[in-house]
C-alpha cells in the first residue's frame, strides 16, 4: 500500500503543476515586484527620456534631489500579458521541466509519506484519523519532501524569474538539468539548498494546510450527508483547502522566492544573508503587505492546483485500487 500511495501521489502532482504552471510563474514574477536591490530597477522602468536625464543629474553629483517613483504595482492579468507580448506565450512555460522534477521528487514524496502515516495513525476502528494526527503527519511529510526536492525548487524559481532581467544579465538556463548543474559549478552544490529552511517551512505549512483540510473537510461533508462521495465533494473540498493553504504559506513563499532569485556576485555581499533578513527589508522597504504580494496569482494557482491534485488522485485510485 505504502509505494501504490508513492505512484498516486506522484502522477496526480505533475498532472497538477503542469496544468497550473503559467499561474505558478505569474505568481513568482509579482512576488519579485519592488525589489530595491535589482539593478538599474527603476530606469529600466522609466520612459527614455527620464532615464537619461536621471543618469545625466547622477553624473553632475546631485543623486540625492532625483527621486524616482517605484514602479507601478500591477495585476496577475497586466503581469501575464506583459509577459506574452514581450516574451511570448512560451514564457508562460518557463521552467516546466523544473516543475516536472519538482513534483516527481518534493510532491511525490509528501503525498506519498503522508498516506504511509495515515495509515499508521487512523483510528482501527472507523478508519477516520484526528485533525491533530493530519496535521503532524502533513508537517512531517511537507519537511521531509521539500528537503529531497529543493535543488529543482530553486532551479524552477530561477527559470521563472529569468525573463524579468535585462538581457545581459539573464541565466539563460537550457533546462533543469542546466540549471541544476551550472548552478553546482558556478556557486557550489550548497547553492543548490539556498532556501531550503523556507523551502521545508513553507511546504510543512502547505502540506499541513492542504492535505489535512482536504481530509477533514471531506469527512465532514461525508459525515453531514451534504453529498455523496464523488466529483462534487472532491472539488468543493479541494478548492476549501486550496485556499487555506494559500492563506497561510504566502508570506513564506515570498521570501523563499526572493532568497532563492538572489543573484550573488562574486566579492560583492548577498542581497540578503537570510530568511529574516529579506523579510525585514521586505516589509521595511514595501510594506507589511508586501508578504501578500502574488495572492491573488497564489488563490488562483491554489485553488486550480489542489482542485486538480485531489480529483486526479481520487480517479487515480479508481484506476490502482485493484493492484
Amino acid at each position: 500500500m505504502g509505494l501504490k500511495g508513492f505512484v498516486e501521489g506522484g502522477i496526480a502532482s505533475i498532472v497538477a503543476g503542469c496544468s497550473t504552471h503559467p499561474l505558478d510563474l505569474i505568481k513568482v514574477r509579482m512576488q519579485l515586484q519592488g525589489e530595491s536591490h535589482v539593478p538599474n530597477q527603476a530606469i529600466h522602468n522609466l520612459r527614455p527620456a527620464f532615464a537619461f536625464n536621471s543618469a545625466s543629474a547622477t553624473m553632475v553629483g546631485a543623486p540625492s534631489t532625483v527621486h524616482i517613483p517605484p514602479p507601478p504595482r500591477v495585476g496577475p492579468v497586466s503581469v501575464g500579458i506583459k509577459i506574452v507580448q514581450a516574451e511570448g506565450v512560451s514564457a508562460l512555460f518557463s521552467g516546466v521541466s523544473a516543475t516536472v522534477l519538482r513534483q516527481t521528487l518534493y510532491s511525490t514524496t509528501r503525498m506519498g509519506l503522508y498516506d504511509v502515516l495515515k495509515q499508521k495513525w487512523s483510528d482501527p476502528d472507523s478508519g477516520n484519523m484526528p485533525l491533530v494526527r493530519k496535521i503532524a503527519a502533513g508537517l512531517v511529510a511537507g519537511g521531509i519532501g521539500a528537503a529531497v526536492g529543493n535543488p529543482a525548487d530553486v532551479a524552477m524559481v530561477r527559470m521563472q524569474a529569468d525573463g524579468r532581467l535585462p538581457v545581459t544579465q539573464r541565466r539563460n538556463y537550457q533546462g533543469v538539468i542546466d540549471a541544476i548543474t551550472r548552478m553546482s559549478k558556478q556557486e557550489g552544490i550548497a547553492s543548490l539548498w539556498r532556501g531550503s529552511a523556507l523551502t521545508v517551512n513553507r511546504a510543512m505549512i502547505v502540506t499541513a494546510s492542504q492535505l489535512a483540510s482536504y481530509d477533514q473537510i471531506k469527512e465532514t461533508i461525508l459525515e453531514k450527508g451534504v453529498m455523496k462521495d464523488g466529483l462534487g465533494t472532491h472539488v468543493t473540498a479541494s478548492f476549501a483547502a486550496g485556499f487555506v493553504a494559500a492563506v497561510a504559506s504566502n508570506p513564506v513563499d515570498v521570501i523563499k522566492t526572493r532568497v532563492m532569485n538572489m543573484k550573488v556576485e562574486p566579492g560583492t555581499a548577498p542581497p540578503y544573508t537570510g530568511a529574516l533578513d529579506c523579510a525585514m527589508k521586505t516589509v521595511r522597504a514595501e510594506g507589511p503587505m508586501a508578504l501578500y504580494k502574488g495572492f491573488i496569482p497564489t488563490i488562483s494557482r491554489q485553488g486550480p492546483f489542489t482542485v486538480v491534485l485531489f480529483v486526479t488522485l481520487e480517479q487515480v485510485r479508481k484506476i490502482l485500487k485493484d493492484f
